[in-house]
């Protein structure tokens, strides 16, 4: 619902500061600005909308094992080497988990990066998203998302359309569902956020909360109304709050009323709209197992992504399953890999069908390894010393290996790759010059938005 709350004043039509004005399914008010958590306002710095590149980043959360996916060690010693063999791709060379058969098949289209390190070891998609350890972030005022620097730069490629969007459905324990912080740009630029907590609890499945983003029962003529209603509200809140959450309402609210007025991202989010063999191609990654405190497998969440960045949207994230596989490793990957091996396919493949993939980034990965010891539990533990990812799209040179770990799985025996480096690799195809581009903090102060030793994409990517 969007609300608007605040001090209890009267006005003379009898509304009540603290009443509720009640328009679709969106929130805004008080000193934070709920469900979602906002839309961004286009750029205020002048720009002009940018060719569309975008990015479509799929947090593995929990630590997906890297020697059970794309670093297959069948030549480890027993207690570490595990239960799956590798199988050949389409470019001769590289071999991959045998779960993964589709992926496979579309490896010329993919760069998997077995030497991933700089992990803090923590339980959190905040570095996949900004680059950075959050324990680093209170320096700043928090760093920033790649979509939310996207959304700054560019602003929206359709009033309609938020930049940048965040499919993670809330989760009970937090980490697993993180959207992309703005930091210190402010909630102005943070993502929206279609599944969100509601009354009735979470983790409401796929589907949830888009009917929300529909006018129900109200005509344009009377939400007109009510929008002018708001501005009065407003108008009258300036003189009270100064809040940076309030100061941002002004650019979410007519962002939220363009999507209420066009219902483009609800269109987007139904899937039910595509034809049943595209969704069949995807799958639904039903039935949710191993899923406990975290994220369901939602392969619908990769349609949407495609359609979401079909209609504009800059950058979608989402957090695909559960994978801290401190106990049935093996049986873990068996699901989720299996789920992860269609709609991660069906989506590369679909984004190329469409003409999409050469301007849209994708990547799969997590926050850290696992450790090359199977525990007594036939898990493996965390192990931040190195991760993997596997990329797609957005103009890299794909069909290759980049990095290589020990034949224990320990760590990069060649090339070990930054976090900050793949991510400065996105800002890259996204058209964003991370060696020059400085944002302001909450200070004033200039901030690059990376370290300067990896301000430089990877080069075995970059055409």
């Amino acid at each position: 619902m969007l609300t608007i709350q605040g001090r209890k004043l009267r006005f003379c039509d009898g509304v009540s500061r603290r009443g509720f004005l009640k328009i679709g399914g969106f929130a805004f008010g008080g000193l934070s600005l709920g469900l979602p958590d906002l839309l961004r306002a286009e750029a205020a710095s002048g720009h002009t909308a940018a060719p569309h590149k975008a990015v479509i980043n799929i947090f593995l959360a929990g630590g997906p094992p890297h020697q059970d996916m794309w670093d297959v060690k069948t030549e480890a010693p027993g207690g570490i080497r595990g239960e799956f063999k590798p199988i050949k791709t389409n470019v001769p060379g590289i071999e991959i988990c045998e779960e993964f058969p589709r992926i496979a098949k579309i490896m010329d289209k993919c760069a998997v990066i077995r030497s991933v390190v700089g992990s803090d070891g923590s339980h959190d998609g905040y570095q996949t998203l900004t680059g950075w350890s959050r324990r680093l972030a209170v320096k700043v005022g928090g760093y920033l998302a790649v979509g939310c620097v996207n959304s700054k730069l560019f602003g929206a490629l359709d009033p309609a359309v938020p930049p940048a969007v965040a499919l993670a459905q809330p989760a009970r324990a937090s980490t697993w569902a993180e959207p992309g912080s703005p930091g210190y740009l402010g909630p102005a630029y943070a993502a929206f956020r279609p599944f969100t907590v509601s009354n009735q609890g979470i983790n409401r499945g796929a589907e949830g909360g888009i009917s929300e983003l529909r006018l129900k029962r109200i005509s344009l003529d009377r939400l007109h109304d009510r929008q002018r209603l708001l501005r009065s509200v407003d108008r009258l809140r300036r003189d009270l709050e100064s809040e940076e959450s309030v100061q941002a309402q002004d650019a979410a609210f007519h962002a939220a009323f363009d999507m209420l007025a066009s219902s483009k991202v609800a269109d987007a989010l139904d899937v039910s709209k595509e034809p049943a063999k595209i969704r069949e191609r995807y799958g639904d990654g039903k039935p949710y197992k191993y899923q406990y405190d975290g994220e369901p497998t939602c392969n619908d969440h990769l349609l949407m992504a495609r359609r979401l960045v079909e209609i504009g949207a800059r950058s979608v994230t989402l957090s695909f399953g559960r994978w801290d596989s401190h106990g049935a490793n093996f049986d873990l990957i068996r699901n989720h890999g299996r789920k992860l091996d269609q709609c991660f396919s069906a989506l590369v493949e679909d984004l190329d069908q469409r003409g999409l993939l050469e301007t849209t980034t994708v990547i799969a990965w997590g926050e850290f390894g696992r450790t090359p010891k199977i525990n007594k539990n036939a898990g493996r533990d965390h192990w931040p010393r190195v991760s993997c990812a596997i990329m797609a799209g957005g103009g890299i040179e794909a069909g290759q290996v980049i990095g290589a770990t020990n034949v224990r799985g320990e760590a990069p025996s060649e090339r070990p790759v930054h976090i900050q480096e793949v991510v400065s690799t996105i800002y890259h195809n996204l058209g964003i010059d991370v060696e020059n581009v400085k944002l302001l903090d909450k200070s004033g102060r200039p901030q690059y938005l990376l370290k300067q030793e990896y301000r430089r994409p990877m080069p075995e990517l970059v055409r």
